[in-house]
């Protein structure tokens, strides 16, 4: 009867726990859920410490947007003087350290090194007909000669697709083109040859015949403004 008695009685006191538990989890999760109380930006407080101002007034949160930010008066530090003696920490090896590589004057290693392990840039696949490496970035054109133009009539109007019409050149992979000089000189005046660059030798031989020469736009392939 005892045993039965105290079993109850453990069987009630968890039941109470569980129901304080629940009870207080739905209160907190009411509180969660009930809507905040709108404040504006007037309402809103900053603690500004008077190391930061040095004087100066703090700035109203109010009316505190990305147009009036400024730094805190003290915040900017000028630059440390290298080398100047061992007493202002920064001497002697100027904080590089004593030997090594990185120790040296100058840039220790260029861009994209990694030691001497195959570096990213030869790590990737490559393109057919695309440069790799430091060169990537080279630009390449399509090369037509003067001597080309002179298959078109005088005052012609030029590009790249009348003189494949005119089968003056070859199709090419290539989108940007440019004009160069070529032994066999140009005969036909007047022309008005449009092309992403232009050597000055081609473009003192077509101006001396009383053409023109437009450069257009490596990206749009509109007529550059001079």
């Amino acid at each position: 009867l005892r045993e039965l008695v105290a079993s109850m009685l453990l069987r009630l006191a968890v039941a109470a726990a569980l129901f304080v538990s629940a009870e207080g989890l739905l209160g907190s999760v009411a509180r969660a859920t009930a809507p905040a109380a709108a404040c504006s930006r007037a309402d809103l407080a900053m603690r500004v410490f008077d190391w930061k101002t040095r004087g100066s007034e703090a700035p109203a949160l109010e009316g505190l947007d990305l147009g009036s930010l400024s730094k805190s008066p003290g915040s900017a530090h000028r630059a440390a003087r290298k080398g100047r003696g061992i007493s202002a920490g920064q001497g002697a090896t100027c904080g590089f350290g004593t030997r090594g590589q990185k120790s040296r004057s100058g840039h220790s290693t260029r861009p994209g090194f990694e030691g001497g392990q195959i570096p990213l840039y030869r790590r990737l696949p490559k393109f057919v007909g695309r440069p790799t490496g430091p060169g990537h970035t080279k630009t390449e054109y399509e090369i037509i000669k003067v001597s080309a133009l002179n298959q078109l009539d005088d005052g012609a109007e030029v590009d790249y697709a009348a003189l494949l019409a005119a089968r003056a050149v070859s199709k090419s992979k290539r989108k940007l083109n440019k004009v160069v000089g070529a032994a066999d000189k140009l005969t036909v005046k007047n022309l008005k040859v449009r092309a992403h660059a232009f050597t000055s030798s081609a473009r003192a031989e077509i101006e001396a015949l009383g053409g023109s020469c437009i450069e257009l736009s490596p990206t749009t392939g509109e007529p550059v403004a001079a």
